[in-house]
Order: C-alpha cells, then structure tokens, then sequence
C-alpha cells in the first residue's frame, strides 16, 4: 500500500535528518520512498525554502506536481479571512485522490510555522517496527497521512509520534 505522510519537526533541519534516515532505510530494505517534498523554515524568514525529489521519474512528475500545488497553495499564497477556506477547499479537491482532507491541509498549513521543518513523503512496503526503531526519540509529529485509522494508530506507537 502507498502511504502519504507528513511529518513536522520543531527545528528547520529536523525534515532533511528524517529524509536522511528514510533513504538510509530504503538502502536497507525497510521501506520503499516513492517521493518526497522537504519544507525548511528558518527563523526569521517570511516563507520556507521547499525541494522535493524525483527518486522514480515516472512517478515524481506527478507527485512533482502534486508537491507544487500543495506547498505553493499552504506556503507561498497570501491567503486572508473567507479566500483561505475557499483556497484550502479548492486544493483540498485537486488532492483528494492522493487521499488528502481539506482538515489535514489546515492542520498542516497552521502547524508547520517558521523554525519548523515538515518531510511530505509518499512510501510504501514499510517495515514500521524496524523502521520506528530508527526512528526512537526523535522529536516529531504526524500531522496528515492518507492510512486507516488503524495503521495510522500502528505508525504512531511505533514511531511515538503525537
């Protein structure tokens, strides 16, 4: 199954350390990462910094696109009073079929803030328990993904995020 997460760290290099381990996972077998976006917010900077990878080409130009959309709607476009739930309703529409909420996508937009970081990563045939091991005493939180109520409860006791 493929799996569409969004993880939050409390400091800018937090995202970049995680996607780190998660290739080094992949390496080993643990995972595999289909795509993935880092979203780098300094403090003291009006807008994050955003890069997302192709690790399949085929499958990153939509994801590509996908990343694009999502970020630069959550990010880049000054959204003000009634504009942001039509804005966010709008994209919630176009990412609907990646199984994204429009709830995920305010979740996300108000809690990756400035000296934050967030690893958007779409993976699949994960080993969670080993790669939760990898993965103890970071200092992170899942804020969206598209799994069932039950495998997002395993993803969280094993990689004890919030």
């Amino acid at each position: 199954m493929t799996a569409f997460t969004v993880w939050k760290f409390d400091d800018p290099d937090g995202a970049e350390r995680a996607l780190r381990l998660l290739r080094d996972a992949e390496a080993d077998g643990l995972v595999k990462l289909d795509d993935h976006a880092v979203v780098r917010w300094p403090a003291g900077q009006p807008h994050p910094d955003t890069r997302h990878g192709h690790e399949e080409t085929w499958k990153g130009v939509g994801w590509g696109a996908v990343w694009g959309l999502l970020i630069g709607t959550l990010f880049f476009i000054p959204v003000m009073g009634g504009l942001a739930g039509a804005a966010l309703g709008a994209l919630a529409k176009a990412t609907e079929d990646a199984g994204i909420t429009k709830e995920q996508l305010e979740r996300i937009r108000t809690e990756v803030t400035e000296g934050t970081s967030a690893l958007f990563a779409v993976t699949e045939q994960g080993d969670l328990d080993r790669l939760g091991e990898r993965m103890r005493g970071w200092h992170s939180t899942l804020i969206a993904t598209n799994l069932t109520d039950a495998e997002r409860e395993t993803l969280l006791e094993t990689f004890g995020g919030a």
